[in-house]
């Protein structure tokens, strides 16, 4: 039987871990913190407890499906349907809902934007044709090879793609009026990028919404990795918490074990890695000494400031999600990642799950997930910053959707760029790294990241096709199947 190491317990090194297992493996899955889930986890304080990242769930057919290769029954993830979706509130006072059903969406936009609907009923039917080959072409193969991706076929998916313009301007193709543009391209921000330079292909995005339906886990996501958690628990995976990889042991160019500051080293026949993936080249250690593996400089993802609040009342007419935009999107963003400036007019998203699950917070109480893109890096006084931003966005949101807030206010925690660099996320960053061209497809980590040390494999949101739950899933599956494809596990 094959030993395979997973470093770290987010929910790629989970969900490997799983399908590593289910084919026969003797995985042992090393986390350095208390907890697994990565990123996925939650904030408590007395009867209030929230989502700490993640919220939204999109491709729930990709989700799923992943599980059930792994074992797993979709009953075990009870999922609850948005719909409508969500409400965007855009600076100049005007309110979109979106929908699910194509029709319904365009007669709300041409109800609010006379003659844009027909815009919108386009941009669904090009998506139509692009979706299933963007899907198969770039989120369910990896590329271990540059040759692999230069390909005929690939390249004029990308061109219809418009990979080479930004989201924002493909958007622009469909719509005249700057709010319809901020609507369909803020889901950008999902994945830590920005509309004006996240590439053209990430379109497929506000198109997912619409096909597949925006989605939440009953309960909250951090169910997800509890759930796994328990899974890997009862088939017998050894899951050891508070236990840091120092070193990851290569030998005769091969990944042969790895070192924790309690154990010494262990002996493996694989190891699988799924921290925020720069962080890998400071553990690749050989007896001469640290590997000199091929690196490069990475962009982190945007930052977020995170506001969480548990609140002694109800809004019986909101939505699970709410976008709040400022006046200017697009000039609030450049501000912010363009300057890299605390935004003096920031947008932000608010997370309200007692609007559809009762059960997510006291009778007749709320607890409150705010998200506010800020810059990642150094060079901010988080400590200082912090109270300031969130005061002004708890204003905002009181006097544009929550009417009487701040008075009802129980409980209030900050999280940070500055906290989540702290627990490791490269550069602050809250998505892993940006999903700029340079650093998609074939341009980002693959599943098997140093091609020239066997046994070595990597997944995570840094790890190509990239952030968000299901996506990330998706990169664990095909890390996966090429360890066990590569080192024959299972095979009689």
């Amino acid at each position: 039987m094959k030993r395979v190491a997973v470093v770290g317990g987010g929910i790629g090194g989970l969900t490997a871990a799983l399908l590593l297992q289910r084919k026969g493996a003797e995985v042992t899955l090393y986390e350095r913190g208390p907890r697994l889930g990565g990123r996925i986890g939650f904030e408590a304080e007395g009867p209030y407890r929230i989502d700490q990242g993640p919220t939204i769930v999109l491709l729930p057919e990709m989700l799923h499906g992943i599980l059930e290769e792994a074992g797993v029954d979709r009953d075990r993830l009870p999922l609850l349907a948005c719909d409508p979706m969500y409400r965007i509130h855009f600076g100049s006072g005007r309110v979109l809902t979106k929908y699910a059903g194509r029709q319904e969406q365009a007669a709300e936009i041409e109800a609010l934007f006379s003659g844009e609907g027909a815009g919108f009923e386009r941009f669904m039917r090009d998506m139509d044709r692009l979706f299933l080959p963007g899907k198969a072409g770039l989120l369910e193969r990896s590329f271990p090879r540059q040759r692999d991706f230069w390909k005929p076929g690939l390249m004029s998916l990308m061109a219809k793609m418009r990979a080479y313009r930004s989201m924002r301007a493909q958007i622009g193709r469909y719509f005249r009026n700057e709010e319809l543009i901020d609507a369909y391209s803020l889901q950008s921000l999902y994945i830590g990028g920005t509309p004006f330079a996240t590439p053209g292909i990430y379109s497929l995005l506000p198109y997912a919404e619409h096909e597949y339906g925006v989605w939440m886990l009953k309960g909250g996501y951090f169910m997800l990795p509890r759930m796994l958690g328990e899974e890997l628990e009862q088939r017998g995976v050894d899951i050891r918490l508070n236990t840091e990889v120092k070193a990851i042991r290569i030998r005769n160019g091969k990944a042969s074990g790895v070192e924790t500051a309690g154990n010494g080293e262990e002996t493996f026949d694989a190891v699988l890695y799924n921290g925020d993936f720069p962080s890998i080249s400071g553990l690749l250690q050989s007896e001469a000494g640290l590997v000199q593996a091929r690196s490069r400089l990475f962009k982190p993802s945007t930052g977020c400031l995170l506001i969480y609040l548990g609140v002694g009342r109800r809004w019986d007419q909101t939505l699970t999600h709410q976008f709040f935009l400022p006046e200017n999107l697009h000039a609030s963003l450049k501000e912010t990642f363009g300057r890299r400036k605390v935004p003096a007019d920031p947008s932000f998203y608010v997370f309200n799950p007692a609007a559809l699950d009762e059960t997510a917070a006291p009778p007749g109480e709320s607890v409150l997930y705010f998200l506010v893109p800020v810059p990642s890096g150094s060079g901010i006084d988080w400590e200082q910053e912090s109270p300031r931003l969130a005061a002004h966005v708890i204003r905002q949101a009181e006097q544009r959707g929550f009417p009487g807030l701040r008075s009802h206010i129980r409980w209030q925690k900050l999280r940070s760029p500055a906290d989540a660099e702290r627990d490791g996320l490269y550069g602050g960053g809250s998505f892993g790294i940006a999903p700029l061209l340079s650093q998609s497809g074939v341009f980002r980590p693959q599943a098997k990241p140093y091609p020239a040390i066997e046994g070595l494999y990597a997944a995570g949101a840094s790890v190509h096709p990239g952030g968000g739950v299901p996506i990330v899933m998706q990169g664990a599956k095909m890390a996966a199947d090429q360890l066990i494809k590569e080192m024959r596990i299972g095979w009689m």
